[in-house]
């Protein structure tokens, strides 16, 4: 259990149990925790460590893109310079920064009307990631 106060779930409304089920979000001592139900029985389990395995696989499944990502990414910025195309790069590299800062309301709104939604055990382990188009199982972190 981490010591540090996680601001938030960072994908509210997007992670589910292995039964379909929605995870609401509630806080312990000011700790962002997933609540997972389990046969009428609410798990909680923290927030950020779900993020972070579904940050770092969104990370992996990016990897054999990076190159195009980064231009396209500098391309909808608008900057086609070295200072820019090294700040992304270092940004995907170290994704996990992320957690401390939260995900827009509007963006966890698109990624659910796109289809992505992450599936959840009753321990928070991630078991699927369902990205818009495909089904990801077989979770190997």
């Amino acid at each position: 259990m981490s010591t540090t106060v996680y601001p938030g779930a960072m994908f509210a409304g997007l992670v589910f149990n292995e039964q379909g089920e929605p995870a609401e979000v509630a806080y312990v001592g000011g700790v962002a925790h997933y609540v997972v139900l389990d046969n009428g029985f609410r798990r909680h389990v923290e927030a950020r460590e779900v993020d972070r395995q579904v940050l770092l696989y969104l990370r992996d499944q990016m990897e054999p893109y990076r190159d195009l990502a980064v231009q396209e990414m500098m391309r909808l910025m608008g900057q086609d310079d070295l200072f820019t195309k090294a700040m992304i790069e270092a940004s995907i590299q170290n994704i996990e920064a992320a957690l401390d800062r939260p995900l827009p309301e509007e963006v966890r709104l698109w990624l659910g009307m796109m289809g992505f939604r992450v599936v959840v055990n009753v321990h928070g382990e991630v078991v699927e990631v369902v990205l818009p188009g495909r089904a990801v199982e077989g979770w190997e972190e």
